[in-house]
């Protein structure tokens, strides 16, 4: 007989944006990191993340976080970002709702009040403040990447929609910032498939035409994401909202707003001279939920202002589950998967 395959995982939200944390079922993967971890999980054991985010166990809109040990010392837990573009190296809504499993799981205890602890995901470690009321996560705070504008007010000419304007910034992947309005969009629900498709052809003819570098990391791929930016409201000195929304190559509009993406709009809003530190964002998705981005500080690194901030949103648990992994499934595809399963080596 054939031991049963299985997977535990806390299927969470955050601002819209389903994570699948796996809690367990995975065996200790090569690599002295959490990145080199990445690395061997994305080169050599890609059908986790295949598993996860395609029939008949999920959809590519949702996002896989596994958790693993860490490498640092500082840091209680390690873990690896999947999504249906690949293996980002950070996440703000994947880093909440990690940060709440870490939280449920008991981990690390919950305490009532504000709480902090390290968590180490491939970009490096991330600070998190949690805050507990009745036993309950109402909030994760979680620093955001260092955050800079690579390119201002590009143009570009794209099939079926004609010149673009766009800027690109870094906030944990490459974004093209794109002014909704300007395409006609006020970015609520019933534009979600327009949304998609206007992305889709705006990043395939920013892919065709150029690559971006990062100025340590250098060459990270081509680039992933795009942000749709909505007006931008100020609410009071300190304090600006702005409806949002975050598209992922190919094809995914984000329910939320995305951590990144609210990094992504504070560098810019920093490089055009609207915001100082201590200001705050607070950007709401398709779905009426929201991120806070807080501008903490800003440096200059080369040619670049980096911006330094932090997200706060909530997380929501959505269930508990120890799913069987059927490989005799015709819709279940187990490669670059069993070698990886605790189950599939009881030994």
């Amino acid at each position: 007989m054939h031991p049963e395959l299985n997977l535990q995982l806390m299927d969470t939200h955050a601002g819209g944006d389903v994570s699948r944390i796996v809690t367990g079922g995975i065996c200790q993967l090569p690599g002295n990191t959490v990145r080199a971890q990445m690395e061997y999980l994305r080169d050599e054991a890609d059908g986790l993340r295949r598993l996860l985010l395609h029939e008949p166990y999920g959809i590519p809109e949702m996002s896989v976080d596994l958790l693993v040990p860490p490498s640092d010392p500082e840091a209680v837990a390690g873990y690896i970002i999947m999504e249906v573009m690949g293996y980002p190296i950070y996440s703000g809504s994947n880093t909440i709702c990690t940060a709440t499993a870490v939280l449920e799981t008991g981990i690390v205890p919950k305490r009532e009040g504000w709480q902090s602890f390290v968590l180490e995901a491939p970009a490096g470690l991330v600070h998190i403040d949690a805050l507990v009321r009745d036993g309950v996560v109402e909030a994760i705070t979680c620093g955001g990447l260092p955050s800079y504008i690579h390119t201002y007010r590009a143009s570009i000419n794209v099939p079926s929609i004609g010149n673009v304007t766009y800027s690109v910034a870094y906030s944990g992947g490459f974004y093209a910032l794109v002014d909704a309005s300007s395409l006609g969009f006020s970015l609520h629900l019933n534009e979600e498939r327009q949304l998609a498709e206007c992305a889709y052809h705006i990043t395939e003819a920013i892919q065709a035409e150029r690559g971006f570098s990062h100025y340590t990391l250098g060459d990270v791929g081509p680039l992933p994401f795009l942000h749709f930016m909505g007006p931008l409201e100020h609410l009071s000195d300190h304090f600006y909202r702005s409806r949002s929304a975050t598209y992922v190559h190919p094809g995914v509009i984000c329910r939320s707003t995305t951590g990144t993406g609210t990094s992504a709009r504070l560098a810019l809003m920093n490089y055009e001279g609207m915001i100082k530190p201590g200001d705050r964002l607070e950007t709401v998705s398709l779905r009426e939920t929201g991120f806070i981005g807080e501008f903490t500080s800003v440096r200059q690194e080369g040619d670049h202002e980096v911006v330094e901030n932090t997200i706060t949103g909530k997380s929501y648990v959505l269930s508990r589950a120890d799913i069987v992994v059927n490989c005799e499934d015709s819709m279940v595809d187990c490669g670059g998967l069993t070698h990886i399963l605790t189950s599939a080596h009881p030994d």
